[in-house]
């Protein structure tokens, strides 16, 4: 019986979903490393009339939500949401290919700011889309995959499934 769990959890699709995971989180380190040097001696990159780069530090959750300086709040936050992210990890190796998918870029992006909360204690943000003079929260490339994987997982329920 346990070499069948071992099994599963060692199959193409659930290795294939780790990878992706792994990749989406090193893209997240990559761009988050370049951004800090290209940014390091300026205070905003222009790049066309609605993107921007411009370097913030969140202490929060996703979009700045519950952003923190007081230490016990922000451990808390950090430990609940590495909890999610075991759990995400559960429903990744229980699930089809489809969802594996979803949830492997939910997952990598997750692991990409939990790292940075974890190491630097804030997540480095830094796409700033607008248009005009408003301006969408600002975001990293984990928060891109985390939100894609959500709204693939969402489609597929309330569209897809019966």
């Amino acid at each position: 019986m346990q070499l069948d769990n071992i099994k599963s959890i060692i199959s193409k699709s659930n290795l294939l979903a780790t990878l992706i995971l792994f990749l989406i989180f090193i893209l997240d380190r990559i761009s988050k490393i370049k951004i800090i040097e290209i940014l390091e001696n300026k205070d905003i990159l222009i790049i066309n009339n609605f993107l921007n780069f411009n370097l913030t530090f969140n202490t929060g959750i996703g979009f700045g939500l519950f952003n923190t300086q007081e230490e016990f709040y922000y451990n808390l936050i950090s430990f609940f949401i590495f909890c999610i992210i075991l759990f995400i990890f559960y429903l990744m190796y229980k699930s089809d290919n489809f969802e594996k998918f979803c949830f492997s870029l939910i997952i990598g992006g997750a692991t990409g700011n939990l790292y940075d909360r974890i190491v630097y204690f804030s997540v480095a943000d830094f796409i700033d889309f607008h248009v005009n003079s408003y301006h969408w929260f600002t975001f990293n490339i984990a928060d891109i995959f985390i939100t894609l994987g959500v709204i693939l997982i969402l489609i597929r329920e309330i569209l897809i499934k019966k």
